[in-house]
């Protein structure tokens, strides 16, 4: 009973952990997709919301698609993101008669949810190739693509899904099209520069459409509607807060949106800065932002992502020791244990992940909870594979003394285990420092951050300002539990 009793405790101490995230939640959380644009978007809000109140703001950066910001704004764990009219009537409300913008606020309205009249521009979807490449092909238009089956395409992984993406935009055009791919927007563009992809999805208020002097496809069946960029945020927001963000409504038109994202993706403008200087504008007010240096950025995410590890590790431990534990003493129960944590480990980390945000939203919480289920395998099972491997001799000397079964697995048989336990808990150390960097696509911070943002802005730099300090980790992680097991397996032969 000593091992359910401290998973009790530690269910306990994660609701702790979630009741105390909520508590510090509140503030106003702004929340933004992955790509480029969608940040600056989310950086205007934040800075236009501390220059007009005095709500203290924080940007959850590039959390994902679209349905996952739209859950996540129900739910409370943002109050506000910057989405867009096609992608509401096209895909959060798929099948349902939504006509215009007065039907689509009707529908917001019964979720709590408030909408901004359009910001100014429309962002909308549209196919693209190089000129050189479409000229060659005689490609105009997207129904041109027809007499091209064996083109390679590329699409953002949400395009490869939505309701307005492929699936619709190929069943309206009849293109024959197989060798289609799903990728990140970003590194699409390096492939269709590069020559390996022939046309892909743009955004059409990209910057890279100029600076790579792309052909825009004509859409000539019009499949893609209207992508007014609009402000959602909940009806429950301070009325200050709100005021703020109706201050946006009219004042970003198409080629000034361009302009903010060229200095993003072409010029290496902190995202930050480049919100800035166009709140400076609308406000009147000066905003200045503190744009942290590299040593102070990797810092930072060192804390975060040792937080995510040490946390989810240790829970893992003080769970997963007793469990391995109950395995070996009950061995009915040690199959049930054994094929559960199996079960768990066998699901992608990334979708573990994801599977926790139902539950506990988004942050650093349902990151470790995960971290902590995925460690459970390596622990459990050295755990039980070492009280297994004792010799039988030795484990029926310890029955001979005459020890009740408790004393002898805590004076005997789980020291004579210790070295299998650490080379588990080494295992589970390991996997969770790398894992740890999916952690970001949810909020969570860490390592991965910087490396999700350096795809976004196609900068190397800043992938390697998370993947090497992630990589060092490991290294130290890996060579500090070896250096443990050493010393344990001297310290028994003596």
């Amino acid at each position: 009973m000593s091992g359910l009793r401290c998973v009790s405790w530690i269910v306990c101490g994660l609701v702790c952990l979630i009741s105390a995230e909520a508590a510090l939640g509140q503030s106003i959380n702004v929340g933004s997709k992955s790509f480029t644009e969608n940040v600056v978007l989310g950086e205007i809000m934040r800075l236009t919301i501390e220059a007009e109140t005095e709500a203290e703001v924080t940007h959850q950066r590039g959390l994902g698609g679209s349905q996952f910001l739209w859950e996540a704004l129900r739910r409370g764990d943002v109050q506000a993101y910057p989405e867009y009219t096609g992608t509401m009537i096209e895909e959060l409300f798929a099948g349902e008669t939504v006509n215009d913008l007065d039907d689509l606020r009707r529908r917001l309205a019964e979720s709590g949810i408030r909408m901004t009249e359009p910001l100014g521009f429309n962002n909308t979807y549209a196919l693209g190739m190089t000129e050189e490449r479409a000229a060659a092909l005689n490609i105009r238009t997207v129904s041109d693509l027809r007499r091209h089956p064996d083109l390679a395409l590329g699409f953002s992984n949400e395009f490869m899904d939505r309701g307005d993406g492929w699936p619709s935009l190929q069943r309206a055009y009849q293109l024959p099209h197989r060798n289609v791919r799903g990728l990140e927007h970003d590194l699409a563009y390096r492939g269709l520069v590069g020559g390996t992809l022939d046309a892909m999805d743009l955004y059409s208020t990209d910057a890279e459409i100029e600076y790579y002097g792309l052909r825009v496809l004509d859409d000539d069946l019009g499949h893609f509607p209207a992508y007014q960029a609009v402000v959602l945020y909940r009806d429950d927001v301070p009325a200050e807060v709100e005021a703020a963000l109706l201050k946006l409504e009219g004042t970003l038109s198409e080629d000034g949106m361009i302009a903010l994202n060229r200095q993003a993706k072409i010029d290496r403008m902190p995202e930050a800065e480049v919100a800035a200087g166009f709140v400076q504008n609308l406000t009147g007010t000066a905003v200045t932002v503190d744009v942290a240096s590299r040593s102070e950025r990797i810092l930072r995410r060192t804390g975060e992502h040792l937080g995510l590890v040490l946390i989810s590790l240790f829970a893992a431990i003080l769970a997963g020791i007793p469990l391995g534990i109950i395995a070996y003493v009950v061995p009915s129960a040690g199959r049930v244990i054994l094929g559960t944590v199996g079960a768990i480990y066998t699901i992608p980390s990334l979708a573990l992940l994801v599977f926790m945000i139902p539950l506990l939203g988004i942050g650093a919480v349902p990151a470790m909870v995960a971290l902590f289920l995925y460690s459970l395998l390596p622990i459990v099972r050295n755990t039980h594979a070492g009280l297994t491997d004792i010799p039988v001799g030795l484990r029926e000397s310890a029955l001979a003394l005459g020890l009740p079964q408790r004393v002898r697995l805590r004076r005997i048989l789980v020291p004579m285990a210790g070295i299998s336990i650490i080379a588990g808990i080494q295992t589970a150390a390991v996997i969770n420092v790398g894992t740890a960097t999916l952690g970001a696509l949810i909020g969570a911070g860490g390592y991965g951050q910087p490396i999700l943002t350096g795809i976004r802005l196609d900068d190397t730099a800043l992938i390697l300002e998370g993947a090497i300090p992630a990589a060092v980790l490991a290294l130290i992680v890996q060579g500090g539990f070896g250096l443990l097991g050493s010393w344990l397996g001297r310290w028994a032969e003596q």
